[in-house]
């Protein structure tokens, strides 16, 4: 079972006024805030003009960081429903195979995003037609000359200003782009049935609700000094990897996510060692009954392995009524989870030091 930890900086996460002294750029606004950010960008993206030139035989999308995300959350939630093959690229170069029959998208929240605009004019060079997701910088003057349909999003549902706490503008953007140029439906039906999951997780994980009765904080204080596996199958697949990165860059945590079947074939071999593995790890296993009934197996039989190697694990139960839903709603949860690991690490989430460091030393 898991064991209670304590808080390396004593904060009481049922006042706004102590979060607010170390949330000085208002992460928690840009959490709260994710419902308005989908009915913001599904708004504005249904704006967006696509014009197909030529029938789409594959999509690629290029974005970096939080701005890529939901390329991944698009491959995994509605991959029985593509029509074409669907990749994503986080680099410098596009794949060969790229043609006047490719959909590029080019998502870079900031617009300055360097591997996002070398692989602008590999696809221009190839024919790719080509959209973009920007608020600016210089993708959005560049995608206006070209002519690119673009979805410049107006972050106004995002006071954190950070590009990884737009994830609502971002991931929505993306599938809308995706819906504009008929890879594949979403309803409006659909997206007001998100933000009805999502306000009702943040019923349940707000500030004023306390801890033992909080799922987000709950979840939070098992996570320090530790570092979280989140374990996943079929249409999450890419949410874990949102969620992995948010914690990895808000709570400064190493998190990681496993997939199954996949690591039945591997990772199970590869718990006993080292040793420390037992006091450092702890795994997350996320349920749904709209898994395939041999995954629910395999989730079940896996946590009990990884209980087996002396690891902690926790279930968290995903209830919402379709895989559409149920993906927001894990976003919600653990938007909340990083947003109050971090406060109970006693940091502000939002500066990212290293990475700035390391942008830095790259342009010299």
């Amino acid at each position: 079972m898991p064991k209670q930890t304590t808080p390396t900086t004593p904060i009481d996460l049922t006042s706004r006024q102590a979060i607010a002294l170390l949330d000085k750029s208002n992460a928690l606004g840009s959490v709260e805030a994710l419902a308005k950010q989908i009915e913001h960008a599904w708004a504005d993206v249904k704006t967006v003009a696509v014009k197909i030139k030529s029938p789409i035989k594959n999509v690629v999308v290029n974005g970096m960081g939080g701005s890529g995300l939901g390329a991944d959350v698009i491959k995994s939630l509605f991959k029985d429903k593509l029509n074409v093959p669907f990749d994503f690229v986080h680099s410098y170069t596009l794949p060969n195979y790229i043609d006047e029959n490719t959909l590029v998208i080019l998502s870079s929240y900031s617009g300055t995003t360097e591997e996002v605009l070398a692989s602008s004019k590999q696809a221009e060079e190839k024919g790719a037609q080509i959209i973009a997701i920007t608020t600016g910088g210089e993708l959005g003057p560049l995608a206006k000359e070209k002519g690119w349909p673009t979805y410049v999003i107006d972050p106004v549902h995002n006071p954190s200003g950070q590009p990884r706490m737009a994830l609502g503008y971002s991931v929505i953007g993306t599938v809308g782009l995706c819906a504009q140029a008929g890879l594949l439906n979403l309803t409006d039906a659909q997206v007001q049935s998100i933000q009805t999951v999502i306000k009702q997780q943040l019923a349940k994980s707000c500030v004023e609700e306390d801890a033992d009765n909080n799922p987000a904080k709950i979840l939070a204080y098992e996570m320090i000094d530790r570092r979280p596996i989140l374990v996943v199958a079929e249409f999450l697949e890419g949410m874990a990897h949102v969620n992995a990165n948010q914690l990895n860059e808000n709570a400064k945590i190493f998190a990681d996510y496993k997939i199954v079947p996949e690591i039945n074939h591997h990772l199970m071999e590869g718990l006993k060692f080292p040793a420390s593995n037992k006091d450092s790890h702890i795994f997350f296993f996320m349920n749904s009954e709209l898994y395939l009934p041999k995954n629910q197996q395999r989730m079940e039989i896996t946590k009990e392995i990884v209980e087996k190697n002396g690891l902690d694990t926790m279930r968290v139960e995903l209830t919402a009524k379709t895989k559409l839903d149920q993906a927001f709603e894990m976003l919600a949860l653990f938007s909340f989870v990083g947003f109050y690991l971090s406060m109970l690490e006693g940091i502000d989430p939002c500066p990212i030091p290293f990475v700035d460091e390391f942008k830095e030393k790259l342009k010299k």
